[in-house]
């Protein structure tokens, strides 16, 4: 395929623009690059529309994450996102350093804040210690921000399922963040990280395998409805 068949748009949903380049991407075993994960970020938020959901997309959490190494005031950065008026927030984490490095790195987490708990949850798919450096510089610099002080509990869970290959994570993450997203919209009790449950029986090698077709057959679903 040339460059200027990859490059062509394909669709616009919401403010991400997906090209030809991402399906192939999800056509085949590959990483999934920024744009998607942005893209179901966003249509889980479509699907989610709760005030109290916030699903970062990957350019803002690179930022943040990126903002204690060039020590930057993050205040007139975070200020929009109203951080304090959230109950769960989900931010993508990826362990690129190169701010000069468009959609660089080679492996994705998740990181959520809990606020009934005040807790930050980091889910690693390989091991916490992969990405636990990048988990913990978004986490420091958005803490002050939560308006919850400087005291919300960082936790790496054990009990984030495991990837079975190497290309995988990015799946992971959109698995577990749409388990995060059930189960806040579900009746079950709050009362703690109640997700770790739901995300046990809803993230499995076999379910996360599938998602990579299933976002390929809601992209492809949409740009037939743009088409009409």
């Amino acid at each position: 395929m040339g460059k200027a068949s990859a490059d062509e748009m394909i669709l616009s949903y919401n403010d991400v623009v997906l090209r030809r380049s991402d399906l192939d991407i999800l056509s085949g075993p590959y990483f999934l690059n920024d744009r998607i994960i942005e893209f179901y970020f966003s249509y889980l938020t479509a699907c989610y529309p709760s005030e109290d959901i916030l699903l970062i997309p990957p350019s803002i959490a690179f930022w943040i994450k990126m903002s204690l190494k060039f020590n930057q005031n993050l205040k007139d950065f975070v200020e929009p996102l109203n951080l304090s008026d959230k109950k769960l927030v989900i931010f993508p984490v990826n362990d690129n350093e190169d701010v000069d490095e468009a959609e660089g790195g080679s492996h994705w987490s998740l990181l959520a804040f809990e606020r009934i708990t005040n807790v930050f949850v980091h889910h690693d798919s390989i091991s916490g210690e992969l990405n636990r450096k990048h988990a913990k510089q978004i986490y420091k610099a958005v803490v002050p921000y939560m308006g919850t002080g400087s005291n919300g509990a960082y936790v790496e869970c054990s009990d984030t399922p495991r990837q079975v290959n190497g290309y995988d994570c990015g799946l992971y993450v959109t698995a577990i963040a749409r388990a995060i997203c059930r189960w806040y919209e579900s009746n079950e009790p709050k009362e703690g990280v109640w997700w770790l449950s739901a995300m046990k029986e809803q993230v499995t090698p076999c379910s996360v395998a599938e998602m990579r077709n299933e976002i390929l057959v809601l992209i492809t679903s949409l740009m037939e409805n743009r088409g009409r």
